[in-house]
């Protein structure tokens, strides 16, 4: 596999040799189901963000937290996602949900890659029936505590020197505008803004990594920099960590719980506006 993002064009003349997901989601309560099942890419399994990749939402844990190893092993079985299989993940929103899937994979060092621009980027034909899937043995392994930070970590490390605090959210919930999805309006102080967004070029695509990495020196981020990323709920801030390590200043580590569990934790701090806090 080339690195953490694939072409197209690489994805046709391989497809025989990986397994494609299909990780589509909405926030706004549309089904990613029946998005797959209108169209998707011939042979893709579907992976659903909600059931295959999260556990039982809290809140202390967020609405997404990791699954257990088990319950993520089985899922990965189920849908043919086994140990040493070659996964390629896509969805239709720059590689903002279907990041999580590469993120938990490649926590788990198993070969992973996200299809960079997504769906509209496929030049194939697409189908509308499920793949016979052959299940796949995948291991039940902990989650390693070097790819993922703790609500207390997260605490600790925002104000220490040295690490970054990355928030992956719109600059406007960033800030705190008033809105339908956070429990409290505003962001964890210490953080800087690096909207998941700003990571894609008009066309939907990954930027190069020299922008990236420019991008990234604005924020504070360089090579040897701890970067911790969150976003509302564990899930688009994994784009954030994606590009970081297409920029070469990764591999950083993702607050699972990310806002959803920060802000409704009322013990915890909240700042308001354009700066860190």
């Amino acid at each position: 596999m080339p690195g953490p993002l694939v072409s197209s064009d690489w994805l046709r003349s391989n497809l025989d040799e990986v397994v494609v997901a299909d990780v589509r989601w909405y926030l706004d309560g549309r089904s990613g189901r029946a998005a797959y099942e209108a169209g998707h890419i011939p042979g893709a399994v579907f992976v659903d963000l909600d059931a295959d990749l999260s556990g039982p939402p809290s809140a202390a844990g967020g609405r997404h937290p990791l699954p257990s190893p088990e319950d993520f092993a089985a899922a990965s079985t189920a849908l043919g996602m086994g140990d040493g299989c070659t996964v390629v993940a896509y969805d239709d929103a720059g590689g903002t949900v279907a990041g999580r899937l590469w993120w938990m994979r490649r926590a788990l060092r198993e070969p992973v890659a996200l299809l960079d621009g997504g769906l509209a980027a496929w030049s194939g034909p697409l189908s509308s029936e499920y793949p016979a899937v052959t299940p796949a043995h995948a291991s039940a392994r902990p989650w390693p505590a070097a790819a993922f930070a703790s609500i207390e970590e997260v605490d600790e490390l925002r104000r220490a020197a040295g690490t970054v605090l990355l928030d992956a959210r719109s600059p406007e919930r960033y800030r705190g505008q008033p809105n339908d999805i956070d429990p409290r309006f505003g962001h964890i102080p210490g953080a800087v803004s690096a909207p998941c967004a700003a990571n894609l070029t008009a066309a939907g695509r990954l930027r190069g990594a020299e922008e990236l990495r420019a991008m990234y020196a604005a924020a504070g981020v360089e090579r040897g920099t701890e970067v911790v990323a969150y976003c509302g709920s564990g899930v688009s801030a994994n784009l954030d960590l994606l590009a970081l390590e297409v920029a070469g200043l990764g591999p950083g580590r993702l607050f699972v719980g990310s806002w959803s569990a920060w802000g409704a934790d009322e013990d915890r701090p909240v700042a308001t506006g354009a700066a860190p806090g």
